[in-house]
């Protein structure tokens, strides 16, 4: 074959190529996401159009027609406004001081005011990643604070009048049950998780009885037997406070679940690492606290948020044994006939949904924050 015949030499320069569709940016983002295909494009399609039917009476009914001023029930009602009347903002202004703090003494609200403050000036250190002195920072928010605040809130000392807990609502129940719960069933969970796994038959034996014990019973039977069957099991001179049955209740509850959650983040532990750790001389609680234990709570850390959140909503089960955490306080304030209005209910159950999910997302989120911050080396 001749070489003119097999060689080929162009006489023009190729047409340049098409740069590739940009990847960076919210509208590459929706078109890889949303309308990658016909199907996407159909499901994108009816999920905009099912958001906007659920979302847009909701924004009516919260914002749009919504009574924002008012001093009395007559300016929530469609006679009075000349229109269909949406939420009753002033209803949640009039009962703002009885959901915040419940029956509260007034001239002692002060002290509630300073609990609040002083839990979240000393969480706040503890929720920013390169905050210094965190060993400091965690003692005072898992060991001063509740001693501060069990204080304030109680008084009969320091010349502050003592306040009973069967006074006490609102939001500030709500939140002192959670955060007993949280605090309280985290190092219970964790030592039930290591007693079942334990060798000692006797300790894992008790800690199985222990957990499917309180996972076999529903939390309001539990908060039931607390309130009302407890006392008649304790000596006739023992007086155990109603809201302090109530937290020991819950935090054995949650415990109890907590303890299968951190039991499948040391199942999930290489073997390696414990042979590691003895290999090095380390004791067995050593081990556990140094390197099993920082591994396992790492892994299971979407299980860990999502029973404190499961918690954080449970508390207003609490309302089955007269205590008025915030749902409770909600519904006795509905009994006001000052505030009777058809949209009253409903104003309500969205003030109180709107916490409960500020609430909740942000511990959602904050874990995702978490979560991803710890798997860096991972990526």
């Amino acid at each position: 074959m001749s070489t003119a015949a097999s060689s080929f030499v162009r006489a023009e320069l190729i047409a340049p190529i098409a740069p590739p569709p940009t990847r960076v940016g919210a509208l590459a983002w929706a078109k890889e996401h949303l309308f990658g295909s016909v199907g996407n494009a159909i499901l994108t399609l009816l999920g905009i159009l099912a958001l906007a039917a659920l979302l847009w009476p909701m924004i009516r009914f919260l914002l749009i027609d919504a009574v924002w001023h008012g001093s009395e029930r007559s300016d929530c009602l469609p006679e009075t406004v000349g229109h269909a009347v949406g939420a009753c903002w002033p209803f949640i202004a009039a009962k703002f001081d009885q959901f915040m703090f419940g029956f509260y003494p007034a001239a002692e609200r002060w002290r509630v005011v300073v609990v609040y403050g002083l839990g979240a000036l000393s969480l706040a250190p503890l929720l920013v990643p390169h905050a210094p002195y965190k060993t400091l920072n965690a003692a005072l928010f898992f060991g001063v604070f509740p001693v501060v605040a069990a204080v304030l809130l109680l008084g009969g000392v320091f010349g502050l009048p003592p306040v009973e807990t069967r006074l006490w609502g609102g939001l500030l129940v709500t939140l002192v049950i959670s955060y007993a719960g949280i605090v309280g069933s985290v190092p219970l969970g964790v030592l039930l998780a290591l007693g079942r796994r334990s060798d000692l038959l006797v300790v894992r034996g008790a800690s199985i009885v222990f957990i499917e014990f309180w996972r076999g019973v529903p939390l309001i039977t539990v908060l039931f037997f607390a309130t009302y069957m407890l006392p008649y099991f304790l000596p006739g001179n023992w007086n155990i406070d109603g809201l302090l049955r109530v937290l020991i209740g819950v935090i054995l509850f949650s415990g109890a679940y907590l303890a299968e959650v951190v039991r499948a983040g040391l199942q999930a532990i290489p073997r390696g690492q414990f042979e590691g750790a003895m290999a090095l001389g380390l004791g067995y609680w050593r081990m556990m606290g140094l390197v099993v234990l920082p591994q396992a709570l790492r892994l299971v850390i979407p299980g860990l948020v999502n029973s404190f959140i499961a918690l954080f909503k449970d508390t207003t089960l609490v309302l089955i044994v007269a205590i008025f955490d915030l749902l409770g306080q909600l519904r006795a304030a509905f009994a006001d006939p000052n505030w009777a209005t058809p949209v009253t209910l409903f104003t309500g159950f969205a003030f109180a949904g709107m916490i409960y999910f500020v609430v909740s997302f942000a511990m959602s989120r904050y874990a995702l924050f978490t979560e991803q911050r710890l798997r860096v080396h991972r990526r």
